[in-house]
Order: structure tokens, then sequence, then C-alpha cells
């Protein structure tokens, strides 16, 4: 029997576990429940598990005799949101919601290795599932690479729910697909005094306010225009009372890019600036940088291999461009060690009123969108490991 036609006999399934997954979502490194219902549910499949930083699954389906490994990856974790859908399975854990798709990557992946599991005759090579903890913290990626378990591996896969996008339709792009997020902290240490006296004072407001708009000019002024990159500042703290010089302000912000060489400039840039800055309005400033994932990016002759997997399920017209985006995936440390691609499998659903974007506590999914994401993590593991060539 073929892919997509086991995927449609499992679509109830496939639905089943997501919505269970959603009815008990768990936050980052706390997968301990999920863990065990992955662990479960492949050990039905007959196929055997490993543990890795405790709540990382691992499972291998080994195929007829051959060396290529292929990796298919889903993440587990959820977000501490309020859920405020009206759904019979809604989530039970108050304050934590499945606001991001992950209950659906995780329930594909699962119905995705039952089929592999059945096909084991049909392919020759390894399987390599990675269920993985931590991604909306941007941590377990990079542990598990630490933790070696892409060691053999030869190309990679992830597939991520997208919100933006029409349901049904998938984007295969090769290039950068997420962008590097990172972090960082500024406070500016002034001197206080009354605020009909400013001139007894050394304003750490006045020192904020320009380092917040001179760091602007590193992206207007200082990076190729036709790369995208993003510095903005999400926190201001600072001062206690109307009419007091403020003595100290703490900046919080993220800077984006999608090209590796940008992000290593970022620091050296904004310390430049902000040091400067501080020191022209007479304050003294205080940085810290935290490199966060790099950018996401697409192998190309692995997007094409997936390009004609999805083809041979369903047809070109599914497959439609996208254009990439800010947000962070922590998908791209795997990426940076194994040829791989992220897939994009839309959910937008007017008509179901699957309108909300990600993180939002409205978030949901179509659910129809399923089968296709599965067949997808099926075929590409087959045709990959059976010789797919550009």
């Amino acid at each position: 029997m073929k892919v997509r036609e086991l995927t449609e006999r499992y679509k109830d399934k496939v639905i089943a576990l997501r919505r269970e997954f959603h009815q008990n979502p768990e936050l980052s490194w706390q997968e301990f429940k999920t863990a065990k219902r992955v662990e479960e549910e492949l050990k039905k499949a007959g196929i055997e598990t490993i543990r890795v930083t405790n709540t990382c699954v691992i499972g291998q389906i080994k195929g007829k005799a051959g060396n290529k490994v292929v990796a298919l990856r889903a993440d587990m974790d959820a977000l501490p949101v309020q859920e405020t859908n009206k759904l019979s399975y809604a989530s039970q854990n108050d304050g934590v919601m499945h606001a991001c798709g992950h209950d659906g990557h995780t329930a594909m992946l699962l119905v995705a290795a039952q089929i592999l599991g059945e096909l084991q005759d049909q392919f020759s090579g390894t399987v390599k599932l990675l269920f993985q903890p931590a991604e909306e913290s941007i941590e377990g990626a990079k542990k598990l690479v630490e933790e070696g378990v892409l060691e053999g591996v030869d190309a990679v896969l992830a597939i991520h729910i997208w919100s933006e996008m029409p349901a049904g339709k998938v984007s295969l792009e090769a290039g950068p697909r997420f962008a590097a997020g990172d972090r960082f902290k500024i406070i500016i240490k002034g001197k206080g005094s009354h605020g009909a006296m400013p001139h007894l004072g050394t304003d750490a407001i006045v020192a904020a306010s320009a380092i917040v708009m001179n760091l602007q000019t590193i992206v207007s002024r200082e990076i190729d225009p036709q790369e995208a990159a993003v510095i903005s500042i999400g926190k201001i703290k600072g001062g206690g009372n109307f009419n007091v010089i403020c003595d100290e302000v703490v900046l919080e912000g993220t800077a984006r890019c999608f090209n590796p060489l940008i992000q290593k400039e970022f620091p050296r840039q904004m310390e430049r600036i902000i040091k400067n800055t501080a020191t022209s309005f007479n304050t003294q400033a205080e940085f810290d940088y935290i490199t966060g994932a790099p950018p996401c990016i697409n192998d190309e002759f692995i997007s094409k291999i997936a390009r004609k997997s999805l083809t041979k399920l369903y047809g070109d017209k599914i497959i439609i461009p996208y254009q990439k985006t800010t947000a962070t995936e922590d998908f791209s440390y795997f990426l940076q060690k194994v040829p791989g691609i992220i897939a994009f499998l839309g959910t937008f659903n007017k008509e179901k009123g699957i309108i909300y974007p990600h993180h939002h506590n409205q978030f949901n999914i179509d659910e129809d969108v399923l089968p296709i994401g599965t067949a997808l993590y099926a075929q590409f593991a087959l045709d990959f490991l059976n010789g797919a060539k550009d």
C-alpha cells in the first residue's frame, strides 16, 4: 500500500493524537507526559526508543541493509498562554497551551512513524525519529546536537504548521526560512536630581532615548539595504516619579537577521553606538548581548527531494512560494550540522474560523491538513533513503 493511502487510513488517528496532546500541553523541558505517550505509541508500532535529556524521545526504524540515515523531527513543547478557545479538547493545564502547532507536529510524526514501520521492506537504511523538547525556549535542538543525536545522519526534515498560509498548501523553498534571533539588555546609569533642576543631575532617560533612536542607524546605514534585519527595543524600565530626574534606565530587545555574518557583527556595532551615545550624555552604559539561534537555512538539494516527494503524493499545485519569516526556530542548529529543510504547512482557513496567529490564545489548526504533513514525513524518508536524485 502507498504512503498516501495509509495516511488517509490513519487520518482519524492523527487527529485524535493531536487533540490528546492539545488537551495536555507541557512547557519546555517539562514534556514528561508527552514523552511517555510518544514512547507508548512508538512501542505499539514495534519501534525501539531511547531517552535523551529526560524528555527527548528518539525512535529508530531500520529498513533493508543500507548505511544512509534520515532524521525526521517534531517539537513537543507548549507555551505559557491561557487558552480561550471553546473546544472539547481545549487545554486542561491552566496557563499552558499548544499555541504554535507542536501538538500537530508530534501527532503527524507519530503516525508517519507507524506508516514507515509498516513499509520497512520498501527502503534501505535507517529512519531516525526525533521528538524534541524545548523548542519554544530555543534550547532543545542545541542540546540534542551537543548530545550527538545527529551523528551519522545524512539528512533531516522538519515540518512547521503555519497560521498565515492557506490550509493544505506547503512551502518547501531553499535558502533562509527563519531568522536568527538574539536578545540584549542595556543598563544606562546617570545621576538623579530634582526635575526642576536637571542641570544638577545626569538624565538616564534622555540618554536611553538617544540610544533607542541611534541603534536604528545600524539597519538603515550600516547593513546592505538588500539584507533583511531588525533591531527592536521591546522593554523600557526607568524613573520613579514625574518630578525626579531618572538615574537608571533598563532597555531590553531583540535583533533579527537572515545572514550569519550580520548576526556575528550585531554585538560589536551595537556596543559601539550604545557606549558612545551614553558617553555623549555624560552617562554610563552596560551592555549584555545573548546570541540565540542562528538563521534557519534550507538546503537546496534536500528541498528538491522534498518537493518531488510531495508532488508524487499530491501533485505540484499543493506547493506554493512563501516568504521567509523573522520568527526564530531552533531547528537551525540541526541545519548547521546536517543538510535538511523545514517545510511550512498552511493551516489558515477563514471558513472554519482558523484565523488566529501563532502564540495567540485562540490559535487553532485546520486538522484536515494533518494527513498532508504525515505523508510528507513518510514519503520524504522513503525517497531519500532509496536514493532520490536531483
